[in-house]
């Protein structure tokens, strides 16, 4: 990965020195963040309740999308590690097309917005959450698309991955850096997750600040909210009007990850299989909202997998940032620390937990908003 000067960068160690060829992204106090962490729990716990009523199971199974990841990235793939933990990747994209095209121009695909690496240790009991920045510079791999041969770049951003090369290339890019194999994917988009937060009925948070950011259109004064879909989507992608904040999407990473525990104490406490109406509405909506790979391409294996996860709570996740620093040739950029993120991969990789070490001094931690969300 990234030498700290910027003079040359690997992916993981395990790429080809990069040279300063990056382009610019356009507008980024235009680009929305998705989150979605929760969204196989979600779903599978939804699914509890209505699993086994005949058409409404064969209903939501017709809803899901799956993508085949194993077939399309074959044996060029980290050895898979039978350890009892899990890898997940968990990506949001930002597509301006059909229903998304109130979040601006359609620029002909999607990038993604949100990318975490969400590691399940032994026993299901706790999980890690490391979260790369969009505008990390990668070594991006040779990935394939519709049979299509996408070239490989270096000093790339990570976000293009998924615009050039599809969900297939996304995952193999996070397992160049990484080293890691992932065990699933699961995607949603702008439109899929406000449905999900309405369907919920919004979810409670508090505000420790004002947060005015007339990009994202949130205007919120200190104290408790009840968001919903738009307000939340609003919340997750907000960077500008955040006093104390840095204004940048480090900020925002920080923001999306106390949101996401808020959520998910609001998926475990909202009561639907009390309500059946409530938990189909859920349940068609969190179907229809998701990509997964295909080993998840069902509510079999769905719920199953909410049934392994039931476990971990919100105070059971630890969430971090991918360690990185600001690109001296490109401020808007940021490279991976080299050293700093092998110890954050070596230790998913060996089931422990991320050290404190690994992230300390990393731009990633000092976005200015971890405490303004609870």
């Amino acid at each position: 990965m990234a030498q700290s000067d910027g003079t040359e960068q690997q992916a993981g160690g395990r790429g080809r020195p990069l040279r300063a060829t990056g382009q610019r992204r356009k507008a980024p106090s235009r680009r929305r963040r998705v989150l979605t962490r929760t969204l196989c729990a979600l779903v599978g716990v939804v699914l509890l309740g209505g699993a086994g009523l005949g058409y409404l199971y064969f209903k939501f199974n017709g809803n899901l999308t799956g993508v085949d990841i194993n077939a399309a990235l074959g044996t060029d793939r980290p050895k898979n590690l039978d350890n009892g933990s899990m890898d997940i990747l968990v990506m949001g994209s930002d597509s301006r097309a059909g229903k998304n095209s109130s979040y601006g121009k359609d620029e002909g695909g999607a990038r993604s917005d949100t990318a975490m690496v969400v590691h399940v240790y032994k026993g299901h009991q706790k999980a890690s959450v490391v979260s790369i920045p969009r505008d990390t510079l990668v070594t991006r791999p040779d990935c394939t698309k519709d049979g299509r041969n996408v070239p490989g770049q270096q000093r790339a951003m990570f976000n293009t991955a998924f615009e050039v090369g599809g969900p297939a290339c996304a995952v193999k890019t996070v397992e160049s850096m990484s080293g890691i194999r992932m065990d699933h994917f699961l995607e949603v988009d702008f439109t899929g997750f406000k449905k999900l937060i309405d369907a919920l009925g919004g979810v409670d948070i508090t505000t420790t600040k004002a947060i005015d950011d007339k990009y994202s259109h949130l205007h919120l004064q200190p104290g408790k909210h009840t968001l919903n879909g738009e307000d939340a989507l609003g919340l997750v992608r907000t960077r500008h009007g955040v006093p104390g904040g840095d204004g940048s999407d480090l900020g925002r990473i920080q923001l999306q990850q106390t949101f996401i525990k808020a959520l998910m104490k609001q998926v475990r406490s909202v009561g639907v299989l009390s309500n059946p109406a409530k938990l189909y509405n859920i349940a068609d909506t969190a179907t229809k909202a998701v990509t997964t790979d295909t080993d998840l391409n069902s509510v079999t294996a769905l719920t199953g997998l909410a049934k392994e996860l039931g476990g971990i709570s919100s105070d059971g996740i630890d969430m971090v940032t991918l360690p990185v620093t600001y690109d001296p040739v490109n401020p808007d950029r940021v490279l991976p620390l080299a050293s700093q993120g092998r110890k954050v991969w070596d230790a998913l990789r060996h089931d422990q937990d991320i050290p404190k070490a690994a992230i300390k001094g990393s731009a990633g931690d000092k976005g200015g908003t971890s405490n303004y969300v609870k």
